[in-house]
């Protein structure tokens, strides 16, 4: 561990809740535009989220996993609320979003504006909550183990000191079928001390991101299913003094689904999507390996049987009868692992554009 965990968190509440004003003074595009258009409910629901919370929401894209109605959503550095808001109206009236943040004057904003999102959404009374704590430390902040359907986090876990913590900490919370789905920040290789105690590059989301291999390892180590992943595009470092300091090493912004579910079971199975996830309502993009369209059969491997069968995605999937149709030839036991490296340079995205001085051009 580079850092003391109380000295990072000091480091990191200080450039978030003092130095940066807004997205703009950010100096690298790490933590900012995301891989891919919104769909347009998206973008409906984010323009009912107020002003105020949005403008001071130092925002890394956004991370939105399917089939979200009625779930118990939890964000682990949640800012000043602007996802937990409009995952608040995805999740419906009888779905509920809680945001936990290290950072109180972030905090302060979020909690401003819960009666307003109540009544601009039609809600008898607000669905959401804010907590101030550590994402080391869910637990301790009080909230409840085997309590969430799913836990979203957008770079933010590379500004943790201690990676394998947080990712057992979101383990325990979440229910069994539950999924951990965030995007992060990866590195090409393990970062060098220098890299790691440098203050900026932490500030920026790349000090801290963990080598890719790494997340697969930790993730394991914790109970966790093999990492699924979905999306990735390259991080573009255009600051001349930092590049000097980050040397051979390159970055990837990557979306992983991370699931709660049993192990060891590992049988092929062929599966139908039935449709009508919001949304995704004729195609439904799983992860990279996995594209499903409406009532068309799909063999998958063994991993990904076991994720659907046991997870909410239960019901938007039609499982054909085990035995008769599941051909050992045609999917493995378990899905290949996918450098997020390889799949960024074929899908061609970056993921930042900002120039050496400022991040005007990723507002």
């Amino acid at each position: 561990m580079a850092h003391h965990n109380s000295s990072v968190h000091e480091d990191v509440k200080d450039y978030y809740g003092k130095r940066l004003q807004k997205t703009s003074d950010l100096k690298t595009g790490a933590c900012v535009a995301p891989a891919q258009p919104l769909p347009a409910f998206i973008r409906e629901a984010l323009k009912k989220v107020h002003p105020e919370v949005s403008n001071k929401y130092y925002g890394c894209g956004l991370v939105v996993p399917e089939s979200l109605e009625g779930c118990r959503i939890l964000d682990l550095g949640c800012g000043s609320g602007r996802d937990c808001y409009m995952l608040s109206l995805l999740v419906g009236e009888k779905g509920h979003v809680t945001g936990i943040d290290m950072t109180e004057v972030q905090l302060e904003v979020a909690r401003k504006y819960m009666d307003y999102h109540a009544k601009e959404f039609g809600y008898k009374k607000p669905n959401v909550s804010f907590v101030h704590g550590y994402i080391e430390a869910l637990s301790a902040a009080g909230l409840e183990k085997n309590s969430f359907d799913i836990i979203i986090s957008n770079c933010v876990v590379n500004l943790s000191p201690d990676k394998k913590q947080v990712l057992a900490e979101a383990y325990n919370a979440l229910k069994d079928g539950g999924e951990l789905y965030f995007s992060d920040i990866y590195s090409s290789g393990r970062l060098t001390e220098e890299i790691k105690n440098h203050k900026v590059l932490w500030g920026e989301c790349l000090g801290g991101a963990l080598w890719w291999k790494d997340l697969l390892q930790l993730a394991e180590e914790v109970g966790f299913s093999q990492p699924r992943l979905v999306t990735a595009s390259v991080v573009a470092v255009d600051n001349k003094e930092l590049q000097d300091v980050l040397g051979d090493f390159k970055f990837v912004s990557a979306t992983y689904r991370l699931f709660k579910v049993p192990k060891g079971k590992t049988k092929t199975c062929q599966v139908i999507y039935n449709g009508g996830i919001t949304g995704a309502e004729d195609i439904f993009q799983f992860d990279c390996h996995y594209t499903f369209k409406t009532n068309e059969v799909v063999q998958v491997d063994g991993e990904a049987a076991c994720i659907l069968t046991h997870s909410r995605f239960a019901e938007d999937f039609t499982f054909q009868p085990p035995g008769g149709s599941c051909e050992p030839c045609c999917a493995k036991p378990k899905a290949d692992t996918v450098d997020p490296f390889d799949l960024a340079s074929r899908s061609g995205t970056r993921g930042g554009c900002c120039s050496t001085k400022s991040a005007d051009c990723c507002k």
